[in-house]
């Protein structure tokens, strides 16, 4: 989980990696460093912590080159040290690495035979000298062809770019289970983990497909495919707009990407909205014919997309009336799964690129599967590409750790999926289908409703802050909603907090319950508001404290000990994607004034693309 950023140019590139760096700093800030070709030498600058530290010691060396490389890391092998950062060297050559090399302590021991010493204890430093001694091998081997034979003897996910004192004209980069892209340029060209990082330099991109090598120079590029043989990679212009990578009038990326969920879910949700129906069309052309094939549905996701897919477990066997399970994607890779190809396998990504998700993908694949649907907000990004079917959120970039927009969009395409699924076989009449339609067109004014009632929920934070412990409880639907706000506050206030489904008190969670441990409800008013109220009761007896998300209609009243923020009315089937929106708000100023990294949470990063 690392960001990789490289230029060769003309003009000098370090301002250029830099800006890159800072942008990719979503992916990694235990530490960040860049090396440079310059007379003939290979230059670095690396620092623990966060980019304006390495940026401020490359700007005291006067660092400048028309070639370089940088790299913002998240710890894996090795702790947090400037011995550990990257880029490595050996003998002339620096690379920066995305990923975990498998075999790196076997290669490691052949490297130490072969006469290597080791200044880290990274996987990546082991490919750094496997590349200086294939490059050594005899005459006419050069830094292409020493790149793409250690590649061949690395086990492992990896996204690569290697630079060398002998070759000042090119960069070569690689990838394997890691996203890498290139960057076209006028007489300069660029590689990153993500187009985030060159859109001031170049909106024209080649994504890097399996197996790929790629030789970078300044007047072109080459791309070669995992038999080394010379091909031709699809040409893409990126939409990503430097406006939303600004943080603009607010203190963090959370907060903005908080307050953009309307536009996000109006963006998302456009086309159904213009066509006033749900259309196959909406998941690909041949949608129709594969939907209407699939007898169930399996969802394969991890974190909060795995929190989506639960939410919308309720939704698809409720309006499709179709079997629907939902899976960690780290856990389904690993076990004897039964498969049943009529099953339409879903895998939810908000990066596109989630290592999990993907290997689980290919091992669906493996089982027989061959109805596949992705749900991502990355064009183009990894898992769209394997998946024959896609549906792209439009929730824009994301730079908090913490998701927020990606996790309502991906339950506006899941809410979508299903109703085009009961409307494939025949299961969605034409009343009920305007009725959902109409929910969706309210729906981004509902969400902005919710926003409105920050000043409340800051209130509570304030009390959130003093605790250790927080308890989440929710029934039905909005379990899932309570998993994804106990999530949110660990994530970024380092609270420990629990979800549960609010019938499961009795069977142990209740013995937490103190007038020390906050209890935080989603009661909306729907079929279980009884139930929860009884659940509630439960709490209030043993001397928890209760702080209730509901709605306006919801007859409840605050009390001693029973706080209650109320959303201007019920929404009916798309109220979890509504009550998302205070729990998000909850953890963020809690996380806020206890005073912890709001978008750069401690040990996480955003792109989870190792194991």
């Amino acid at each position: 989980m690392c960001g990789i950023v490289g230029a060769i140019a003309d003009r000098d590139v370090v301002p250029l990696l830099i800006e890159g760096l800072k942008r990719l700093e979503y992916r990694g800030y235990d530490s960040a460093g860049v090396a440079v070709v310059d007379d003939g030498d290979i230059r670095r600058v690396r620092r623990t912590g966060r980019v304006s530290e390495m940026e401020a010691a490359a700007n005291a060396d006067r660092l400048s080159a028309h070639l370089g490389i940088g790299h913002t890391r998240w710890a894996t092998h090795g702790g947090v040290t400037e011995s550990n950062a990257h880029p490595h060297a050996s003998h002339g050559v620096a690379l920066v690495h995305n990923g975990i090399i498998e075999n790196h302590e076997q290669q490691r021991e052949r490297l130490v035979a072969l006469g290597y010493s080791f200044e880290s204890q990274t996987d990546t430093e082991v490919i750094a000298h496997l590349i200086h001694h294939h490059l050594s091998q005899g005459e006419g081997r050069d830094l292409l062809d020493a790149v793409q034979a250690s590649v061949r003897e690395l086990e492992g996910a990896y996204a690569l770019a290697v630079v060398s004192r002998k070759e000042p004209g090119r960069m070569v980069c690689a990838r394997m289970g890691c996203p890498l892209l290139v960057g076209l340029g006028e007489g300069e060209n660029f590689i990153a983990s993500d187009v985030s990082a060159i859109i001031q330099a170049t909106r024209r991109v080649i994504f890097l497909e399996e197996g790929d090598t790629a030789e970078v120079r300044r007047d072109g590029v080459q791309v070669f495919d995992g038999d080394g043989a010379a091909v031709e990679r699809d040409i893409h212009v990126s939409d990503v707009s430097l406006a939303s990578l600004e943080l603009g009038p607010y203190r963090h990326f959370m907060q903005k990407e908080i307050h953009e969920q309307p536009r996000a879910i109006a963006d998302t949700i456009e086309a159904i909205i213009d066509a006033n129906a749900f259309a196959p069309e909406l998941f690909g052309a041949d949608a129709a014919a594969v939907l209407s094939e699939v007898d169930g549905v399996q969802i394969l996701a991890c974190g909060t997309s795995f929190y989506a897919g639960s939410t919308a477990r309720y939704w698809i066997e409720a309006i499709t009336g179709l079997p629907c399970s939902v899976e960690i994607a780290s856990e389904y890779r690993y076990r004897k799964a039964v498969a049943n190809p009529r099953h339409l396998i879903v895998t939810i990504s908000q990066s596109g690129e989630t290592l999990d998700t993907m290997e689980a993908l290919k091992y669906a694949k493996s089982l027989g599967h061959r109805h596949t649907l992705s749900i991502c907000n990355v064009p183009e990004s990894a898992i769209p590409r394997a998946s024959g079917l896609v549906f792209y959120t439009r929730a824009g970039a994301e730079i908090g750790v913490a998701s927020t927009k990606a996790f309502t969009t991906q339950l506006v395409a899941l809410f979508t999926l299903a109703t085009t699924l009961a409307k494939v076989h025949g299961r969605l009449d034409a009343e009920t289908e305007a009725g959902y339609v109409d929910a969706l067109r309210h729906l981004p004014g509902s969400v902005q409703h919710a926003l409105n009632l920050e000043p409340q929920v800051a209130l509570w934070a304030e009390k959130f802050a003093r605790k250790d412990h927080a308890l989440f409880l929710g029934r039905g639907v909005h379990f899932p909603i309570a998993l994804e706000g106990a999530l949110k506050l660990k994530e970024i206030s380092y609270i420990h907090a629990e979800a549960y489904p609010a019938g499961e008190l009795k069977h142990g969670p209740l013995a937490l319950v103190d007038d020390d441990m906050p209890v935080v409800v989603i009661a909306p008013n729907d079929g279980l508001l009884e139930k929860v109220k009884s659940n509630m009761q439960e709490v209030r007896a043993r001397g928890g404290e209760l702080f209730v998300f509901t709605d306006a209609d919801s007859r409840f009243s605050e009390s001693e000990g029973v706080h209650v923020i109320r959303t201007p009315r019920h929404v009916g089937v798309l109220s979890p994607i509504v009550h998302t929106i205070p729990v998000q708000m909850l953890a963020y100023h809690t996380a806020l004034a206890r005073g912890t990294d709001v978008d750069k949470p401690r040990n996480l990063a955003k792109s989870v693309t190792v194991e």
